[in-house]
């Protein structure tokens, strides 16, 4: 406990020193946020010196081994600096599929050869990576996929398209399903890495209700992948036909960064922010309250599910009851601020509003019961895989 207490404080005082005050106020939007990749563009110098500082230290991926980047630090003392930063609110230096989705996949699946070459860059920040999993017939029973590679020698000629790849038009690579089988639905899909500069791969961008979307339908026509990408480096993740295993297990991470959104990423009550409101709505006041209460349930909640993911103790469907319960809470705290707002909330574009945020945010969370898998599909997991209840 003394270690870890003097980690603490160490860690405080490390972030007070180098996290600029630029990088401790709330992005104003998505494109104030790093994602870096090879055509990143930084709003300001501090967001370009917050992501250096974190990548050099080891801390985009704090509790990644440092031989790949990482930060080295244990379940106990990555949690501790998450405390810190969010107490201080310091920005996240990197937000990154290659973080919360393909680097987890690569740690447990990945050849040696393929996580010293792909996992430092996606710590740094140097590779922007989008998810080429859903398509168009083939969203909640994702093993019917239908994108197609077949093996030309030196490498695969894929075809086909997904959809709701979400960034695929500012990716740089991305990790992608192909059907490399058709005889075996479930033990002929592989997992790949490819270059999204390839000839043959475009994207299109899908608008959603909110005016605005990270969504895009991507298309692969005579895409060639290479086998290898240097000595050792395959382009194919886990065993050739077996990326299902992969897939599957990159779906649980998957669904555990989108149940963080529940936790609205710190521990501010969403009732403090309303205060005016409150006072002379009484019922949105004790709707707040209950809001609130189950925020801070579901932050302890996490934290526990978080501390069980890590270290292998966890059911593995726990990530479906978690992306569920946290988009639907997300949703209800969009409610509720839509609620506060009262018709002011509506409005759609003015520089008061900020171009209509809390509209536009309130309807692109209607999409958070369909991406990451179905709610319906979730709470079918649930019943089944954690209850065990009977199937109908």
């Amino acid at each position: 406990m003394t270690d870890l207490e003097t980690f603490r404080s160490e860690t405080r005082a490390w972030l007070e020193e180098n996290c600029p005050a630029e990088m401790r106020k709330p992005a104003r939007g998505d494109d104030d946020i790093c994602w870096g990749g090879r055509n990143v563009v930084f709003q300001s110098d501090a967001q370009k010196q917050w992501l250096e500082v974190m990548a050099e230290r080891g801390w985009t991926v704090p509790d990644w081994p440092t031989e790949y980047g990482g930060g080295g630090l244990s379940r106990q003392e990555a949690k501790i600096l998450r405390t810190e930063m969010a107490k201080m609110k310091c920005r996240s230096p990197l937000n990154s599929f290659g973080i919360w989705m393909l680097g987890p996949a690569l740690l447990k699946f990945g050849t040696e050869e393929q996580k010293k070459h792909f996992l430092p860059q996606i710590a740094r920040g140097e590779i922007r990576w989008c998810q080429g999993y859903s398509e168009p017939g083939s969203g909640s029973d994702l093993v019917s996929l239908q994108t197609f590679g077949e093996d030309k020698g030196d490498h695969y000629e894929v075809n086909g398209s997904k959809i709701w790849t979400s960034y695929a038009d500012k990716a740089d690579w991305i990790f992608c399903l192909v059907r490399t089988n058709k005889e075996d639905k479930y033990q002929g899909i592989s997992f790949m890495l490819y270059d999204m500069t390839n000839e043959g791969v475009t994207t299109k961008p899908i608008l959603l209700i909110s005016g605005a979307s990270p969504f895009c339908e991507t298309f692969f026509d005579d895409v060639k992948v290479p086998k290898s990408y240097g000595e050792g480096i395959s382009s194919v993740v886990g065993e050739f036909n077996r990326g299902w295993d992969v897939a599957k297990y990159l779906l649980g991470h998957e669904r555990e960064m989108i149940s963080g959104m529940g936790g609205d990423g710190g521990t501010a009550s969403l009732g403090a922010g309303f205060k005016d409101v409150m006072a002379s709505e009484p019922v949105l006041r004790a709707q707040m309250a209950l809001f609130d209460v189950d925020g801070l349930a579901f932050r302890s909640h996490s934290e526990r599910f978080m501390d069980e993911w890590k270290s292998g103790t966890g059911h593995p469907a726990y990530s479906n009851l978690m992306k569920y319960i946290g988009t639907e809470l997300n949703k209800s705290r969009h409610e509720l601020v839509m609620a506060m707002g009262g018709s002011d909330a509506l409005e759609w574009e003015s520089e008061a509003s900020k171009g209509g945020s809390k509209a536009r945010n309130w309807l692109r969370t209607k999409a958070n019961s369909i991406e990451g898998g179905t709610s319906e599909v979730m709470l079918n997991v649930v019943s089944k895989r954690i209850l065990e209840m009977p199937g109908g």
